[in-house]
């Protein structure tokens, strides 16, 4: 099994060009699996049937795993398998007809600009960190990059002139995000003064780096993002995909075209971005309901 998983952990960055995290969580998911199997006695890809995959599923459940890890892992065990028939090793794919569990629908958590504009003043501007982490905050609620795309960004890719850049996303597909003026100030600002300071003497392409002069990590944004939350007084729950959902909802509830808030979040799918337009829905009919008089509940009945 090590020899062909190894082999199609390079057909994916090879042939399929998926981005690191995908052939990281495929890998964590398929060891999971693997190691099921050893656990259950067996040793040959061709002994895998449905009633296994079934097994699979129902030591999953036992483990607490909530729907959306568990159709990950199917998602992962279904693409080694097409893998597998491509190549002749199978003959028939065990998940060909499993269905993945049914995801309970939940709306995006996003912020309200009150709550945007006090985690962008959240990082001390007198400071190389904080000139940096007021960029990458602005940046992020800017052009709702995903946090990958983020910490990918070199400075070639960054044209303040015209506040556009370059981004490489998922499956290695280029597309140009715009920003603002906010956004370009402070990208410019941490350009001209805190990168130079938190770079010295090495020489990096990548336009967020960390104070040893090295390209900050997905992980380590997510942390900043966190402390900023907490120095906002924020009680949501914040993370760098957070400012991505809050993107999309004020462009829509802006008169956004959905179709044009696709391109800018790079979906590939238009139904991937149209649960932010259930989120507006919502927070119309909020508005709806509390505004309109002959929406409003009577609390005053007519006297008889």
């Amino acid at each position: 099994m090590q020899e062909v998983f190894n082999r199609y952990i390079n057909y994916l960055e090879a042939e399929r060009n998926a981005s690191r995290y995908t052939v990281r969580n495929y890998t964590h998911d398929l060891m999971n699996f693997f190691s099921f199997l050893n656990g259950e006695g067996i040793s040959s890809l061709n002994e895998v049937d449905r009633l296994i995959i079934r097994d699979y599923l129902a030591y999953l459940l036992d483990e607490g795993l909530v729907k959306a890890s568990i159709a990950r892992k199917l998602s992962a065990i279904r693409s080694f398998y097409r893998y597998l028939l491509r190549e002749k090793i199978v003959s028939v794919s065990p998940v060909a007809n499993t269905s993945s569990p049914k995801l309970d629908k939940r709306l995006p958590i996003f912020l309200t600009l009150d709550e945007v504009m006090r985690l962008l003043e959240a990082p001390d501007l007198t400071t190389p960190q904080g000139q940096r982490d007021r960029a990458l905050l602005e940046l992020l609620y800017a052009s709702g990059l995903r946090v990958s795309e983020l910490v990918g960004l070199n400075i070639a890719g960054v044209n303040l002139k015209d506040k556009e850049i370059r981004v490489l996303g998922k499956g290695a597909k280029e597309r140009l995000v715009l920003i603002g003026n906010p956004a370009a100030m402070a990208l410019r600002t941490y350009l001209n003064q805190g990168r130079l300071k938190l770079l010295g003497e090495k020489i990096t392409p990548a336009l967020f780096i960390s104070r040893d002069g090295k390209r900050l990590i997905a992980r380590r944004v997510e942390k900043l993002v966190g402390k900023y939350r907490r120095l906002a007084g924020i009680t949501k729950r914040v993370h760098p995909h957070t400012l991505r959902h809050t993107f999309a909802t004020h462009l829509l509830d802006g008169g956004a075209d959905l179709r044009v808030v696709q391109e800018l979040l790079g979906h590939a799918n238009l139904a991937s971005t149209q649960i932010y337009t259930h989120v507006t829905k919502t927070r119309a009919r909020k508005v709806y309901l509390s505004a309109h008089p002959m929406a409003q509940e009577k609390t005053n009945e007519p006297q008889e």
